[in-house]
């Protein structure tokens, strides 16, 4: 099982939009599961502990521990750019009609695999909206959410 879960964590690590093809080629799931591998990988590079709950039937993906709490949270990713070099995220579930809320998540990661960027967004961000554009690269545009680019301190890294 580790040899496969490391398998996972390597594999994440070295895909980027250069692989944009066989990124398109994966199924929405999949693509999910790689951005939970590949923020696996991540977080433990940095230290955190993660955890991966039984089942998918919670409103997160996996359960971070910070040495001081522990954080529910929802990953996201985005593997192509819109006009201006904008990446969409989507602050919700399968209830389209309502954002994830502090009884939900506490944090929301975006990741953005072309860039192999990483935004730490806490829930409160998203009282009064469903969604965001992120704009890491552009030179016509930027995001309110800039200051959460690798903003891994949010959950107290150690």
């Amino acid at each position: 099982m580790s040899e496969y879960i490391g398998e996972l964590m390597a594999e994440a690590q070295e895909w980027r939009a250069r692989d944009a093809a066989w990124w398109r080629g994966l199924t929405r799931k999949r693509r999910g599961e790689m951005a939970e591998a590949a923020f696996l990988h991540k977080a433990s590079k940095l230290g955190f502990g993660v955890s991966k709950p039984w089942g998918d039937s919670d409103p997160y993906d996996l359960i971070v521990d910070s040495g001081k709490r522990l954080w529910k949270v929802q990953v996201k990713s985005a593997y192509r750019a819109g006009e201006y070099g904008g990446y969409t995220f989507h602050a919700y579930g399968n209830e389209k009609d309502r954002a994830y809320s502090l009884k939900d998540i506490d944090m929301l990661v975006a990741y953005i695999v072309p860039e192999d960027l990483w935004y730490v967004l806490p829930v409160s961000l998203f009282r009064r909206v469903k969604g965001m554009k992120l704009f890491p690269s552009s030179r016509r545009r930027r995001s309110k959410y800039e200051a959460y680019r690798e903003g891994w301190e949010v959950m107290g890294r150690k």
